[in-house]
Order: C-alpha cells, then structure tokens, then sequence
C-alpha cells in the first residue's frame, strides 16, 4: 500500500500571507524517483497550524466478496448477483421434457413435469429431508428413521456425502419418465435451489425413487429457513430446482466452487434469450 499526505498551510495563514502554501509530499514504501526528488524550498510565510490531508492509495483484491475483514460465510455470498425473483422469473413457464409427471410423495398424485431451458433443467416441488449418507448427530438412524448410509454419489475420499454440512439436491432414477443424464445433468451438478427470497447453490449428490421429485439434503433446508428435521421438517410446496446442464463441481464437496459457478450460471439462465 502507498499512502500519499498532502499538508498545506491553514486557511487564515493563506489568506494573510498573500502566498501560496507549501507543498509536502510524502511517500511511503518504495518511492518514485520523481517524488523522491527534493522539493525546492518555500518561501516563508506566517506561523500557522498545518491541516494534513491524507488519501490512502490501495488495490483492491482480486476476489473481494464483502469489505469486512475474513472470509464471509458461503450463504453471505449466495445472496448477491442474480437474485431468487429474477430466477423464479425466468421459471415461471415451463417446457416440459419428461414424458410424464411426477409425484411429491408416495400418496399424492403425478403433478410435477420437469421443465427444459437452454441451459438448465427445473421443476417446482416440495422439499423432502435427505439424511442418508455419512452419520452425524444431526442424521443418523436415531434422528431419521428412513436413514440410509449411503449416496448415489460419494465425497474426493470415497465416503459418501454429509447431508449435514453439505448442500445437495435429489434427482429421480431414470425410468420412462425422465433420464437425468440424458438431459446433461450429472453427479455434481450445480443446482439452484430457489424458496420465497432466498436462493441455495447446491450440487447433484444422490438419486432417488423413480417416480417421486422434490427431495434434499438437511444442509440445502437448513440455509433456506426450512425446518430440516428429517422427521417432522421439509416445505410442503413453493421450492424451485433448477440444474445447469453440463455442470460439475470437483471435488463434489467443495461448497465454495458449487457457490462461484452456480452464480455465473444462474446469470446465464436468467440473461439468456
């Protein structure tokens, strides 16, 4: 950093004297050669007391989230770029790619499509609490009776997923209705998770029952205000999911990496003609 101070004499000294004020520049760090030159002397001028002006002169990082000193957490940074009712904006109609529909819940009837973009997959579901995965306090067979050990897509060290910590989102297995893969979604996508005024970037991290839509992790509920309890928690309604084909994060657990391309994808969706 180089900090330039301008020091000037007062301003009844100016107009007393009738002259103009001397001028000091000092440099700090490494000077230039120019500046470090010696000033001629001033001339004299009545005694006055000297206001110092100083302009600190600094580059601003080349990734700067908030001017707050230390990181800023991950869902900070969700909140800014592309917003969730320019998102939900650009959902609001849907051209339907799956042959078919599906059902929230076991019990409810077919009346999801899934709905095609240029460059994104989305539907508009409830959202169910994903537990499954790697055992913690807060998802484990205790707390979710339906817990289930294991992901359809596991972390860099061959674990599977913490539903816990890491935001994820649940597809349907292929069947007749729609084939993820096919539509260019994959393990580690990145989604756009989008409830009331709040917008999650998550990834594509486990595979569901064939013919029921709307499920995530607790983690991807949790940063949304919904109730992640695996019991009693989830939205009954009113969630988007949108998926940008051809995504990946890598390693799939790196929630920073799926934050970053998830906004620029998100800006692609939503300026895209």
């Amino acid at each position: 950093m180089r900090t330039l101070a301008l020091v000037t004499a007062s301003g009844a000294a100016l107009l007393t004297a009738g002259t103009p004020a001397p001028v000091t520049l000092a440099v700090a760090g490494d000077p230039d050669p120019a500046l470090a030159a010696p000033a001629p002397a001033p001339r004299p001028v009545l005694p006055a007391m000297s206001l110092a002006l100083v302009a600190p002169v600094h580059r601003a990082p080349a990734r700067a989230h908030r001017s707050r000193p230390g990181p800023a957490p991950a869902r900070d940074r969700e909140g800014a770029g592309v917003g969730a009712a320019e998102l939900l904006a650009k959902a609001s109609a849907c051209e339907q790619v799956s042959n078919g529909k599906y059902r929230t819940d076991e019990a409810t009837s077919a009346t999801v499509p899934v709905c095609g973009a240029d460059n994104a997959i989305f539907w508009k579901a409830d959202l169910d609490i994903d537990c499954d995965g790697q055992v913690t306090a807060a998802c484990n067979p205790s707390t979710d009776p339906a817990f289930h050990g294991d992901t359809a897509f596991h972390a860099s060290d061959g674990r599977p997923l913490n539903a816990a910590k890491l935001p994820y989102v649940v597809v349907p297995a292929p069947s007749g209705v729609w084939d993820y893969a096919k539509s260019g979604i994959k393990g580690g996508g990145v989604v756009a998770v989008v409830h009331g005024e709040k917008v999650e970037y998550a990834v594509v991290g486990d595979v569901g029952p064939e013919r029921i839509i709307g499920e995530a992790s607790y983690a991807t509920a949790k940063s949304l205000g919904i109730d992640p309890d695996p019991g009693s928690g989830g939205a009954p309604s009113g969630v988007t999911y949108i998926l940008f084909k051809d995504s990946r994060v890598s390693p799939i657990e790196d929630h920073e990496a799926a934050v970053r391309t998830g906004r620029a994808l998100a800006e692609e969706f939503v300026r895209a003609g």
